[in-house]
Order: structure tokens, then sequence, then C-alpha cells
């Protein structure tokens, strides 16, 4: 303060104005008053007398005005005039009216200078980031209107403060996302202020999702209809995207791109455009040219024109560009937006090639470009725009260079249609100077590096007049070069030789077939002419030097030895080595190196093209080494240039090789995304499947481990069912069927035991057959051996009838029966003999009883026989008995397998009914458990048994 005191001495010396007392009056209410309301009157009169008094109020208020901001934050409505007051102080945004012309510089330094105070603290930065996070109206928005001015005259230290300051940009930000149209709008301004020249804060305001609030406003706004906020969005987003590859690449990674298309949908009815409209649409053009524009790297510019193709932007400005009704300087930046959208982008190129106006009959939007380019009554800018659309056609464009050239070539000359060459030639040759240079440089860059048409071009033919024979092109550019034209048609029509000629040999032969061409040139190189014929001496010298270079010494006379000598005699090496260096030192040159689009401020200065300036800085020192070398060094240079072409078109094999695999590998990594993609999509579904098929076990498991509980609870019931879920009421039919097949068995068996006790009945009368024998025969104690004998067999035959009554009863061992039953016949035979044994024997000790005993033995024997059939009899019966056993064993078999037959179908049925019941569980029906049930079953038995009981 005490400087500012010591710059404005010498005003404030004379008498004070009426308003400095009651400033320091007021100033003193502000420092010394304790109620709110006398320090909030004195800082609204302070806020009155802001712009009349405004170094004043600066000077002496400015330190109260802060201490105000930083003690009274509770009361909105001071906070509000304070930062209004600092607000006027430190802003040069007055009405003119209120100026003096001579104080203007004076007033800049003013706000400069209170700027330098205020911030000298960068505590009062910080404070002021502070309040403007407040939502209140009458404190947000006079501290953005601050934070704002502060911008504008002190940036660089502003913007360092707020990077520094914790979320200081991340803060401000959240001003685009205010309800109020006000703060938002003077939010955008802000920040126009905050990202000027600054890489880092632009970084850090578009990863805070910038470009999708203000491409939402403009939308909001309505496009290019909208009112001034819509330019001031677009001049936020020129600060963000412009000379900043990292923000450009994260703008089209974002598919931002495609927001842009609606921009230039613009109506048919295009009359009566608003000057804003006109404004907003050219600076959403110069936005689309930020993010193709020659400097960027080029593989950002490449992405970005694939983008703006693909979502069909191009498209958009092409049908601007044919439009009607379009003002003219929106024509002329939107062709010089199309020129760097197609430039060196082969799809783009070719689409624009494709692209018809709208006219009957249909004609190309180049020709019709063209037309407009070698029409002298077109304005002058958009010329040079049309001018730069065909260099951006043609740069890298081998297929466009070739198409163009074709339309000068005699068998595909259509004289029904103009085309391109037609054009081209007619402006090359027209009374016109500005037409005359740029058909030059336009077809020169139908020739820029492709020697193959700069040979075809050798072919074309001109009709100069009726009855005389027409001359090549190249005859013709000669001949006009020599008849002293106006310098610009000159400078064009040397740039337009020069490219032709350089690195072609065939093109310099005929060039050096025509006898004047050379004297031409050395007379033009020699004389000492005025500064504006400096530029085509340079020229000329630059032409002769691509003769002696490009030579192939097919000429006698004008090998490359020759013409140096010729230089040596009329000119000099020094110089011409001084004339061709004019070029590379001339103003317009320099100008013109810097970017690829003419931009002249007059016709005058449209001299050079600057890929012709990338020729001469190529060219120039290898001429100037050619001047100097010796016939030997030519030599051995033509030796290494033939084994350089060599290794050339060795190298261009390879290359097309290369291309070609290229092509084929592009073509496999497509198939091998698309089998990719597929694998994944695949890979995918079965992971999908997979778990559907874990959640299908995982409910299976489930499933069987509840089976598993009902199947332990019935089998603690019944242990012979080994089955899950059987009903209680099929259980109980299959008890029923058992006891039916079992009460059968019984019967079978009584039968064998009815059997057994005729038998039985049997062997009791042949037992009481016996007794009788021997109570009336005492004296034959053989007969009773023997009889009883007879009665151990009987019991014997006893014995197995009831073993085979007991196997009968088990249904198995059936041949062991038989067997059995044939072995105890034998040894009933056996034992008879035995008895014959013993009978001999009691006749040889009786021999006088043996006669007497005779015949009793016979009668015996007799009741033998009949005992024996009986057994047969007997055995007969038991093989009857035996085939009802094999029957009723057909009969348990087939029993059994109708049983098993009825379980399947049991544990069938019972799957079915448990999957009912999960069925109508899921439906929330009630069903009874089979616990339930057998437990209701198993009351209503006992409940039948106590009845039965009292009974």
């Amino acid at each position: 303060m005490n400087f500012l005191r010591g710059v404005w001495a010498a005003p404030s010396a004379g008498p004070q104005p009426s308003g400095a007392d009651t400033i320091q009056k007021l100033c003193d209410r502000v420092a010394s008053s304790t109620l709110l309301d006398d320090r909030r009157d004195a800082v609204r009169a302070l806020k009155s007398l802001s712009k009349k008094y405004r170094l004043e109020v600066g000077i002496q208020a400015m330190e109260h005005l802060i201490h105000v901001l930083q003690t009274d934050r509770s009361d909105s409505e001071i906070i509000g005039y304070a930062l209004d007051t600092l607000y006027n102080v430190i802003s040069n945004d007055l009405e003119e009216e209120e100026q003096e012309e001579n104080l203007a510089k004076q007033v800049d330094d003013l706000g400069s200078q209170f700027t330098e105070i205020f911030i000298k603290q960068q505590e009062n930065v910080t404070l002021l980031l502070t309040l403007v996070e407040e939502f209140d109206f009458h404190v947000r928005w006079p501290g953005v209107k601050l934070l704002t001015s502060l911008l504008k005259q002190q940036g660089p230290q502003v913007q360092q403060i707020i990077l520094v300051s914790p979320m200081g940009v991340s803060r401000l930000m959240d001003l685009l996302a205010d309800s109020r149209e006000v703060i938002r709008n003077d939010g955008v301004l802000l920040l126009q202020q905050l990202t000027k020249s600054n890489a880092a804060i632009q970084k850090i305001v578009a990863f805070e999702n910038a470009f999708e609030r203000l491409l939402d406003i403009i939308t909001e706004e309505g496009n290019s209809d909208g009112g001034i906020v819509v330019e001031d969005c677009l001049l936020l987003l020129q600060n963000l995207l412009k000379n900043n590859n990292s923000n450009q690449n994260f703008f089209k990674e974002g598919s931002y791109i495609q927001r842009m298309k609606p921009w230039f949908e613009v109506g048919d009815d295009n009359c009566g455009w608003s000057a804003q409209k006109v404004t907003n649409l050219h600076l959403m053009l110069q936005l689309v040219r930020v993010l193709v524009s020659p400097t960027n790297p080029p593989g950002a510019t490449s992405s970005c024109q694939k983008a703006m193709f693909h979502c069909g932007l191009l498209q958009q400005l092409c049908t601007i560009l044919m439009a009607t009704g379009v003002p003219a300087d929106i024509l002329t930046e939107t062709i010089n937006t199309v020129s760097e959208v197609i430039r060196g982008c082969q799809t783009n190129q070719d689409y624009f090639a494709s692209v018809n106006a709208p006219s009957n009959p249909p004609r190309p939007a180049i020709v019709v470009l063209l037309m407009s380019m070698v029409n002298e009554r077109q304005p002058f800018v958009l010329r040079c725009a049309v001018l730069y659309c065909f260099q951006c056609f043609l740069y890298k464009n081998q297929k466009g260079q070739g198409e163009i050239v074709s339309t000068l070539l005699p068998s595909t000359i259509d004289g029904n249609s103009v085309s391109a060459g037609q054009l081209l030639c007619g402006g090359l040759f027209s009374t016109d100077s500005l037409s005359n240079w740029c058909a030059a440089v336009a077809l020169a860059h139908a020739l820029q590096e492709n020697a193959t048409l700069k040979e075809q071009l050798l072919r074309v033919q001109l009709a100069t007049s009726i009855g005389n024979p027409p001359v090549s092109l190249l005859q013709q550019c000669t001949n006009i070069l020599s008849q002293g034209s106006k310098v610009q048609t000159r400078v064009g029509l040397l740039m337009l030789l020069c490219t032709w000629l350089s690195n072609c040999s065939i093109a310099v032969t005929h060039f050096l077939h025509n006898p004047a061409n050379v004297p031409f040139l050395t007379g033009q190189i020699a004389e000492n002419l005025g500064e504006e014929e400096q530029l085509v001496q340079g020229l000329c010298a630059l032409l002769l030097g691509i003769s002696i270079y490009y030579n192939d010494n097919s000429l006698e006379n004008y090998r490359k030895e020759k013409l140096k000598q010729l230089i040596e005699k009329r000119i000099g090496r020094e110089n011409f080595i001084e004339k061709l260096g004019f070029i590379s030192k001339h103003e317009l040159y320099s100008r013109a190196a810097q970017k690829p689009q003419p931009s002249f401020s007059s016709p005058d200065h449209m001299m050079f093209d600057h890929e012709f300036t990338k020729l001469v800085k190529e060219l120039e020192g290898v001429i100037s080494k050619a001047i100097y070398k010796s016939s030997e060094e030519d030599k051995k240079e033509e030796e290494v240039k033939k084994t350089l072409e060599q290794h050339d078109n060795i190298v261009t094999h390879y290359k097309k090789v290369i291309r070609e695999q290229d092509q084929e590998l592009e073509e496999l990594k497509q198939r091998i995304n698309t089998l990719t993609s597929q694998n994944e999509q695949l890979q995918a579904t079965v992971t999908q499947q997979v778990s559907q098929i874990q959640q299908h076990k995982d409910q299976y498991n489930l499933l069987k481990v509840q089976l598993g509980k009902d199947t332990q609870h019935h089998n603690s019931h019944s242990d012979t069912f080994q089955m899950n879920g059987i009903q209680t009421e099929e259980v109980s039919k299959l008890k029923e069927e058992l006891e039916e097949w079992k009460n059968k068995h019984e019967l079978l068996q009584g039968q064998l035991r009815e059997k057994d006790s005729v038998i039985e009945k049997l062997n009791s009368s042949q037992l009481e057959m016996g007794t009788t024998e021997q109570s009336s025969q005492t004296i034959r104690s053989a007969g009773l051996e023997h009889n009883s004998e007879l009665q151990k067999e009987l019991e014997m035959l006893r014995s197995q009838i009831q073993l085979q009554a007991a196997e009968i009863s088990k249904l198995q061992m059936e041949n062991q029966k038989l067997q059995v039953m044939n072995a105890t016949a034998d040894p009933v035979l056996g034992d008879s003999g035995a008895t014959a044994a013993t009978s001999s024997e009691l006749e040889a000790r009786l021999e006088q009883e043996i006669k007497e005993l005779k015949s009793e033995v016979k009668t015996l024997s007799e009741e033998k026989e009949s005992l024996k059939q009986q057994l047969d009899s007997s055995s007969s019966t038991v093989a009857i008995l035996q085939d009802e056993k094999s029957k009723l064993q057909r009969e348990v078999a087939e029993s059994k397998k109708e049983q098993d037959d009825l379980l399947v179908l049991l544990a069938d049925q019972d799957q079915k009914i448990s999957a009912l019941k999960i069925k109508l569980k899921d439906l929330g029906v009630p069903v009874e458990d089979e616990d339930d049930i057998e437990s209701g079953d198993q009351g209503d038995e006992d409940e039948d048994g106590d009845e039965d009981e009292q009974d």
C-alpha cells in the first residue's frame, strides 16, 4: 500500500476529492465497529463508491475487506458486498464512457497491481476458493467474478496458486453443475481463464468430466442455434484440446467425437443465419480441426480421422460443403475442416472422391471445388481453402493422383463433361496469375513422390491454336515461362517444373531436348535484376541444378559435365550457389514452411507452397555439391546411384511382399479376433452351463440327503424293504401278498405231512404184523432177529421221509434228495442178502430144525417181498410229492419275479409321489409326511387292538 501511495503521489497531492474522507471514515467503521449491521452498512457504502473512487477504495479498504472475508463468513450479505467491492477495484471491465482515453493504460496497470497485492498472500486465493464453494447466490456469484478477474490480471501466478491448493480445480469444476444458469455460465468463463496455456490444469479439468458436462450444456442450449453460452463452452473446449495430446486422446477414447455430429445437422432452409449461429458453427469447425491438425502426432490424427468417418461426421461436413445458402466464411472454414479430416487418410480420401454435388447432371465435389479455385471472381480465402482441400486430397494418395492425371491423358478425355485435369490446364494457362499459381501448385501435388505419373504426364498434348500442331504440356509450360509473364505465374510454373523433373531422368531428358530451355535458364540466372526477380532467378538455378543432378547423360550435348562447364563460363559457380540460396532466404519461403495450409494476407504474397519448401530443403545441398564435383566423381556417383537403384528395386519388391504379407496378417488377425470373440462367447456359455450344472448338483445332493433321511426313517419300521418313500398302503398290500404265499407254502407242507402220516401208518401196520409172528413162533430166534432188522429198516425209511419233508419246506436241494432216496433202496437189498446168510448159519447150527423152519422162512420172505412192494409204492408216492414240490417251486419263482416287478413299479411310483410332494410344497400346499401317516396308522392299529380286547 505504501508503494501504491508513492506511485500516485502526484495526482493526490492537490485537493482531495470529497469522497476520500468518506472512504476513510467507512474504513474506520469496518475496522472498529462491533455491531455486524454497522460493518455491513459500511461495506455496502464502500461498494457504491468503489467504481468512482477505485484507487482510494483499493488503497484504503482492501485490507479491511479481506479481514471481513475472514471473520464475518457467517453473514452472507456482508461477504457479498465485500466481494463485489474487491471485484470493482481489481477488474478493468468498466464501461468505456466511464474511462478517459488518456488513462486507459493507467487503469490496466491499476487492476494488475491491485491483483498482485491481493495474491501476494496465497491464503487470500485459498479463502476465495472456499467462498466459491458456498451455495448462497450472494456469495458464490461475486466470488466467481472476482476469481475470474484475478486470472485475467495475473493468470500464471493465480493458476499456480490454485494448482497447489488442495482440490482447488475440483472445487471450481462444481460450478458447471450449478442449477443457476448465471453461476454456471460465469463458471465457464472462469474455467476459460483458468485453462489458458496451462497443460497441467487442462488435464485435471478434462479428467474431472469437463467434456461430458460441456457437451451436455451445448446440447441443452441448442447446439449451433444456441446463444453465447455455446460460444463460451466451445472456447473452453478449444483451450482443453488445443496442443494437448493427452486430452485429445481422452476425448477420442471417451467417444465424444460421436457427440459432435449433431452440431452440423443444419436444415434445408439455410437463409437468415444469425451472427451468433455463424460464430458458433465457426468455433465448432475449428474444434474439429484441432483434433485432426497436421501438427498433432500422426497416430492421434489418424485415429480421430477414422472415428469421424465411422460416426458420420465427415459425411455431415460434406453435406454442408455441397449445400446452398451457407455463408461464405462458414463454407470456407468447412472446406478447410474437410481438408484436414481427409488428409493422409485413404478411407476418407476415397469417400471424398465419391461425393457428388447436387447438380444436374451430378458432378464430383472435387470438380466443383476446382471450378471455384480457377474462378477469379471467387473470394481469395475461398480459393485458398479449395487449393488446400485439393492438396490434402492428394497427400499420400497415389490412387487419387492417378485419377487426376488420367483425366489429362488422351485415352481418357471425355468431351461431354469437364474433368479435373481440364480445369487445371485451363487455370494453368489463363490470364489470371492467381489461377496460374493455384493450378500449377495443384498439378505439382498430383505428381508429388510419384515417378510413374511424372512419366505419364509427358504424354499430355495440348492444342494451342487452330492450324498449329499440338505441343506437350511440358513444352507449353516452358513457352509461357519464356514469355515474361507475371512473377507469380512464373514462380508457379517453375515450382511445377522442379517438382516434375525431380527424381525423373526421363522428364529431365525431355526438358533438355528443347534447345531453348537451357539458354533461357542461364540467361535468367546470369542477369542482375531487381529484388522481385531474385526469387525467379533462384528457382531457375534450382531447375538447372535438378537438370544436372538427375541427368542420365543420354543427350550428348547436355551431359552433366558440359552443363557444369556452361555454368562455370556464363554464370560462375559461386554466383550460381548464391542465386540458389535466394529461395530459402526469402521471407515468404519461411512463412510457407511453417504449416501445410496456405494462409496469405493478400494474393501478392502467394508465392511458395509448403510441400515445395520440403523439396528445396532436400535438393539445395545436393545440387551445391553436384556443381563442384568432377567427372570422375560423377561416374562414381552414377555407379553408386545404379547400385542404389538396384537396391531400391529390391527394397521395393520386398516392400510389396511385406505389404502383401501385412494384408494377409491383417486378415489373419481379423480371423483370430473373430475366433477369439467366438471362443470367449463359448467359454462364457460353458462357464454358465458349468455353474448351472453345479447348482443342479447341489440341489440333487440336498434332495438326496433329504431322501436318505426319509429312507432311514422308513427302514426303522421295515428293514426288509430297502427303498425310498414306499407308501404304507402299498407296503401293507405287499405284506398281504407275502402272507398269501406263506399260507400256500404251509398248505403244501401240510400235504407233505399227510403223506408222512400215511407212511407212518404203513410202518405201524408192519410193526403189528411183526409182533404177531413173534408171539406165535417164540422158538424162531432167527426170525425175530430178521424181524428186528426189518423194523430198523422201517425206522430208517421214516427218518428219511422226515428229512425229505424238511427239505421241501426249505425249497432247496432237489437233486440231493433224489440221490438220497435212490441210495436208500440199495441198502435194503444189501440187507436182504445179509439176512439170507444169517438164516443159513442158523440152519447149520440147527440142522435139526432146518426143515421145520424152511416153510416159516419162506413165509417171512413173502412178507418181506410184500413190504418191499409197499416201500416201492412209498417211493412212487415220494416221486409224486417231488413233482408237486417242483411245481410249487416254479410257482414260488414266478411269484418272486412278480414280486420284483411290483417292487420296481412301487419304486417308480414312490419317486413320482416324492416329486409331486416337492412341487406341492413349492406351491405352498400343506403335505403330510410319511412319519405323520405311519404314526397315524399305528395309532389306528392301537385303537383297533384296544377295541378287540374290550370285546
